[in-house]
């Protein structure tokens, strides 16, 4: 054991150590922070850490936010240059070991100030979700840098020790604990100190590769990861069992008809295994579908058996909303009446404020008004009402609305009769040469529709429902939210005829399914494809072979992903939901052999099941485009990007590959 002279006594170099170690760590976290308060988003959002700090804080609190948001406002281009220096400083005095008396004090101060103003007394911080804050944390660790150094004195590995054994007087500074002579501070070995410095350069590291998460990733707050899930995410790669019946339901003979609708809360399917929780009008979502002849009158009943305040809102009537568009509560019911004066197809929602939830939330429906002066006949009629989903997690695959999302018009969903992609997997179904009669509605709540039949032409499309409106020869026409249009076609050859919303971003987020136009008893024709002769004089190049020996290049091998990749599996590596794998985790990329990841990249890939999901686009071939290094390249920039650490593959093994494939 060590004896040294004084009160305080090292009975090992540890403590010394160990002290280095947190305090070199810890330096290089500041100096991470110190770095982001350079940039401009920090600048730009200062005053913003603090109104939002201030937000939900306990009324005793509030007057303390309230005095920081009022100092700094008008001075925040001196409190941004204050942050800036203060955590630089900080900083390089803990990586240097410089001043460390004053230094853990500073530390403590500007930490508890942090914690008080940027992250507030109660959360919720910026980091984690455990309800401690980065700051409150900082403070413990200065004050364990203190007690390390009262036990072990000056520390050998430190600026400090240079400068008291030219200045002894620097102690008054530097060190908690001043009665340790500097010649008796035992050292460590290099043998030991080679292993502990090796260890702190990993921790740098470590804390450099994961900077990029730390700016991107959002922190891990029951919202945040709420928000970061979407149903298409969830939705099973089974077709949804049971499609919504489209057809157009038989008229009511009369001068009038009743219509009896309840609202209620109730769970919905919006995509195959994925539920919502949803405010309906008959259980549904859309609505039941009424259909009326124009000089009926309509003899509503509406009963709110729901937990909030509804109405119904008829696109159709002609009537004073104040009258019979009122608010009801739940267990009440309202009565009124129209007469249904204009054709056409037409939207009815509810809408009590504010309208955008409860539409958001599926409270609509679709109200067909025939003509006086009938439509021709058609052999098939059919009402698909579009609408948007906008979702949070509530748990496993139950949604609830985001409110924030429906205001941002940011759709995770948009759908035919409430359900992503229901009749791509139940096909809507006519025979050849028949009249087919679409009635489109658009509940919205927010976005324009294109509504369009891939291989088809419209014979008549019906702005109204009017005959003497109609419009002939098109192949796309706009449905606004809130409006309805009529649509007629017919197709005299057998086939799948897929419908969409022509915004593909809509599309691909479920809009879209098929009519199958077939005869009785006969199945669909195979596609006419054939081998097509190579015209010699426009053939491309087999690509250049690569020359000497093979060596990835991450920098190049970036530039090829990002040209031939990127579009398709993104740049994050996430692929896109549904129609392009991820890459980032997928088994083939981290897989020790990688013959199948050569070939996919080679020869392409379409109809596998990954993780349980089978992606609807083909991955095209590059064999005829890329040379055995820039195959490897890729496949290596796959296999060390975003996290995956596979086994890096060689040009030759692209090469056998190849050649076993011919």
């Amino acid at each position: 054991m060590n004896k040294l002279s004084g009160d305080h006594a090292v009975t090992s170099t540890w403590p010394a150590v160990a002290g280095t170690a947190l305090r070199i760590a810890f330096g290089v976290i500041w100096a991470v922070s110190a770095a982001l308060t350079w940039t401009t988003d920090f600048a730009n959002h200062y005053v913003g850490y603090l109104h939002n700090a201030a937000t939900g804080q306990p009324a005793w609190a509030a007057w303390w936010f309230q005095l920081w948001i009022d100092v700094v406002t008008p001075n925040a281009g001196l409190f941004v240059w204050g942050t800036r220096l203060a955590e630089t400083a900080l900083a390089l005095a803990l990586l240097l070991g410089f001043a460390r008396k004053i230094t853990y004090i500073v530390g403590i101060l500007f930490s508890l100030l942090i914690w008080s103003t940027a992250e507030g007394f109660s959360g919720p911080y910026s980091v984690g979700a455990n309800n401690i804050g980065a700051a409150i944390s900082y403070v413990l660790i200065f004050a364990a840098l203190i007690v390390i150094n009262l036990r072990a004195g000056p520390s050998p590995y430190s600026l400090d020790y240079l400068i008291e054994s030219r200045w002894p007087g620097w102690r008054k500074f530097s060190e908690w604990n001043a009665d340790v002579p500097l010649d008796q501070v035992p050292r460590l070995s290099w043998r030991v100190q080679g292993p502990a410095l090796a260890g702190v350069l990993l921790l740098v590291a470590l804390l450099l590769a994961g900077l990029h998460s730390a700016l991107n990733v959002r922190s891990a707050s029951p919202d945040s990861a709420a928000a970061a899930v979407s149903p298409l995410s969830l939705a099973s790669n089974k077709p949804i069992a049971d499609a919504r019946d489209a057809r157009l339901p038989p008229l009511t003979p009369g001068d009038s008809v009743e219509i009896r609708i309840n609202s209620s809360d109730d769970t919905v399917e919006i995509a195959s295994g994925v539920q919502y929780q949803a405010w309906t009008f008959g259980k549904t979502v859309p609505g039941p579908v009424i259909h009326v002849r124009q000089g009926q009158t309509v003899n509503v009943v509406l009963t709110n058996s729901g937990t909030m305040q509804h109405s119904i809102d008829f696109h159709s009537a002609i009537t004073p909303p104040n009258l019979h568009y009122a608010d009801i509560m739940p267990g009440e019911s309202i009565s009124f009446s129209f007469v249904a004066k204009v054709p056409g197809a037409f939207l009815y929602h509810c809408g009590t404020p504010p309208v955008l939830l409860h539409i958001g939330n599926g409270m609509y429906g679709a109200i067909i008004v025939d003509p006086a002066e009938p439509l021709p006949p058609a052999a098939e009629s059919y009402v698909l009402v579009q609408g948007e989903w906008y979702t949070q997690q509530v748990s496993g695959t139950l949604m609830a609305g985001s409110y924030e999302k429906m205001q941002a018009m940011r759709p995770d969903e948009v759908v035919f009769n409430g359900a992503a992609f229901q009749y791509a997997a139940h096909p809507l179904t006519a025979k050849p040469g028949d009249l087919i009669r679409l009635y489109v509605v658009n509940a919205g709540p927010s976005l324009w529709s294109a509504f369009h039949v891939i291989g088809a032409i419209f014979d008549r499309v019906y702005p109204g429902g009017d005959p003497k409106q109609a419009i002939k020869g098109v192949s796309t026409y706009t449905v606004g939210p809130g409006e309805g249009a009529v649509f007629d076609l017919t197709l005299d050859e057998a086939g799948e005829y897929p419908f969409v919303d022509h915004a593909m971003a809509h599309a691909v987020l479920g809009a879209q399914g098929i009519l199958m136009v077939t005869k009785p008893g006969e199945a669909l024709a195979a596609p006419p494809i054939s081998k097509a002769p190579v015209d010699t004089s426009a053939a491309v190049a087999p690509p250049t072979a690569a020359t000497g020996p093979y060596k990835f290049d991450a920098a190049r091998a970036a530039t090829l992903y990002a040209s031939k990749c990127a579009a398709c599996h993104q740049a994050t590596g996430m692929g896109l939901a549904g129609v392009f794998p991820p890459l980032k985790g997928n088994p083939s990329v981290l897989d020790a052999d990688p013959t199948k990841h050569i070939r996919a990249i080679l020869h392409g890939l379409q109809g596998e099941a990954i993780g349980g999901v089978t992606y609807a686009s083909a991955m095209p071939p590059f064999a005829d485009a890329l040379n055995d290094a820039d195959v490897a390249d890729i496949a290596n920039h796959e296999r060390t990007s975003w996290g995956n650490q596979g086994k890096l593959v060689t040009a030759e093994q692209i090469k056998a590959v190849r050649a076993a494939s011919k």
